[in-house]
């Protein structure tokens, strides 16, 4: 499943370990004949309208990954646009329209996965001021009674029920086109007014909406859970699975430049999970 389309929200995006630095980049021009991938420029498959991992004017944190990649390996980026929904990979990657997918949850079979280059969770976002402002888990009392903002049929939904807090749950559309309708930044702010006391979103994008809001947020990886489906994920690039040398070539671009692609993480307000 793509990034986006595993955490919801049109998704998208989660889910990382030593990588492959002892080996040497071959010469692109004479690529073993098992891979599909074309060598003379960085072919993405990416969501038009999917902030903030992607966009079609390069705004998206997925796309200035894509750019560090393009800039290590000397090559120009391309990209094929598709929406990030059913048969994304189907469309992009397995059509040979693209030769990498920048964000992809680590364990699904459609791509071969590279070494992860970050961990994220779905995350708690409330004001900086509020009393749930300490609150770690959701299984914590002080949300009872609470309205809370949640993405219908992603993994947390499981938890608010099983700690019964689905009585005040307001559920955001999954599925909407991003041109249009931006349900994560509408939850967001809903928060920031105080409509709602918290809201529950994928990482990535709750720490995006919270860092733009001007109200002052707090964003709480949920990662203390000890019931329901697994909220944290390890983030990978995705490739075809063919090709394993462009993913050793990948994962050896990881390796040496996770410090670069941290920085770009944090200048997007991704709340990263360590020591993982």
């Amino acid at each position: 499943m793509t990034a986006r389309a595993a955490f919801g929200l049109r998704a998208g995006a989660a889910l990382l370990a030593a990588l492959a630095a002892v080996v040497s980049l071959p010469d692109r021009s004479s690529a073993q004949s098992s891979d599909l991938v074309v060598r003379s420029e960085l072919r993405v498959c990416a969501d038009p309208a999917n902030m903030p991992f992607s966009n079609d004017k390069g705004e998206g944190f997925e796309n200035k990954l894509a750019d560090l990649v393009g800039k290590v390996l000397n090559i120009p980026v391309t990209y094929t646009w598709f929406p990030q929904a059913t048969g994304f990979i189907r469309n992009t990657l397995g059509a040979k329209a693209c030769d990498i997918v920048m964000g992809y949850a680590q364990g699904d079979e459609l791509v071969l996965n590279t070494n992860h280059y970050y961990t994220a969770a779905y995350v708690l976002v409330v004001r900086s001021d509020s009393p749930l402002a300490s609150v770690e888990t959701l299984e914590d009392p002080r949300l009872k009674d609470k309205s809370i903002g949640v993405v219908a049929g992603t993994p947390p939904s499981t938890n608010l029920a099983i700690y019964g807090l689905m009585g005040k749950v307001r559920p955001f559309q999954l599925m909407v086109d991003r041109r249009f309708f931006s349900p994560a930044e509408d939850m967001v702010s809903q928060v920031a007014s105080g409509e709602l006391d918290a809201g529950i979103l994928w990482g990535p994008i709750g720490g995006y909406y919270a860092k733009a809001s001007k109200v002052p947020l707090k964003v709480i990886p949920l990662v203390k859970e000890r019931q329901g489906p697994r909220l944290t994920y390890r983030i990978t690039m995705g490739v075809r699975q063919s090709d394993a040398n462009w993913k050793r070539d990948l994962n050896r671009i990881i390796a040496e430049h996770q410090g670069e692609i941290d920085a770009i993480l944090t200048s997007y307000g991704v709340p990263v999970v360590k020591g993982d």
